[in-house]
């Protein structure tokens, strides 16, 4: 009884040893975990949710000009008076006619260039077409060869001169941009102010009354814009604006000297050279 116990034992005991053996020489697995390297493409641009400074081109800034946009432009502005025509005229018989030798004098008048800021406003229609409008004031200086009187001070005038121009623009959403322009300009003339001539002649002068009316013509221009940074660009703007038969009177109607008004006929036809910043909202 006692052996029976003692196989049984032994074998029980030699089977576990045997199923425990396998246990001891199984190998350790160890587990490592790799780590992928980090995308630098992600750092090529700013996240979404960035601030873009004022002065800053970011991911999110739109290139060149184009459907929507709302330009303010601030630019130094040139204001070159062509004078390409002009007639001054005398009434016939009076003291001023026969001191000046004639009572009409064609080409003979001029007018002071000037420089001034101007402030203009565009919006583009679509991505070729926008509108802008001009706004400045200059003022002029002008004067009238009278035959043998020679050249007199025909006064001082403050020209406004909006002009609404519809501009095709070739390259939209480009850093530069040409643009070709049509539009019409309404000339508003103000302050005013007679010249102040004397002469000699009885004591009074010559050119006594500045008044000019307000004239309407085209215009056509040429210019770009060019993206410096962000939303500012650089714009350059040629524009050529035809005021014909400008109407002048120079003198009052009860002046002695030139026996009633001088009435003078000009045409301007100034060219317009602008050179500014502008900022895209």
């Amino acid at each position: 009884m006692a052996a029976a116990a003692l196989v049984t034992f032994g074998t029980t005991s030699f089977g576990v040893a045997k199923a425990a053996a396998p246990s001891a020489r199984a190998p350790v697995t160890t587990t490592t975990t790799m780590q992928a390297a980090p995308d630098a493409s992600i750092h090529l641009q700013p996240p979404a949710n960035e601030h873009c400074g004022l002065f800053k081109t970011c991911a999110s800034t739109k290139i060149g000009f184009g459907k929507g946009d709302f330009v303010v432009r601030l630019s130094a502005l040139g204001v070159i008076t062509n004078n390409t025509g002009s007639r001054v005229r005398l009434a016939e018989g009076s003291p001023a006619a026969t001191l000046a030798g004639g009572n009409v004098f064609r080409h003979n008048t001029s007018v002071t260039n000037q420089a001034m800021p101007e402030l203009t406003l565009e919006y583009f229609l679509t991505d070729h077409l926008s509108l802008d409008l001009i706004a400045s004031s200059t003022r002029h200086e002008a004067a009238a060869h009278v035959g043998k009187l020679g050249k007199l001070d025909a006064g001082s005038f403050w020209i406004l001169p909006p002009t609404l121009t519809a501009a095709y623009h070739f390259r939209p959403h480009k850093r530069f941009n040409p643009y070709a322009g049509l539009g019409i300009t309404v000339a508003i003339f103000h302050n005013m102010h007679a010249a102040k001539n004397l002469n000699g002649i009885g004591n009074g002068a010559v050119f006594d009354a500045m008044h000019m009316k307000t004239n309407v013509g085209p215009s056509f221009n040429l210019g770009f814009d060019y993206q410096l940074v962000g939303n500012w660009f650089f714009n350059f703007d040629i524009k050529q604006i035809l005021l014909l038969n400008q109407s002048v009177h120079l003198s009052k109607r009860g002046n002695p000297i030139t026996g009633g008004r001088v009435r003078v006929h000009d045409d301007v036809n100034p060219t317009v050279v602008g050179a500014g910043i502008e900022y895209r909202f």
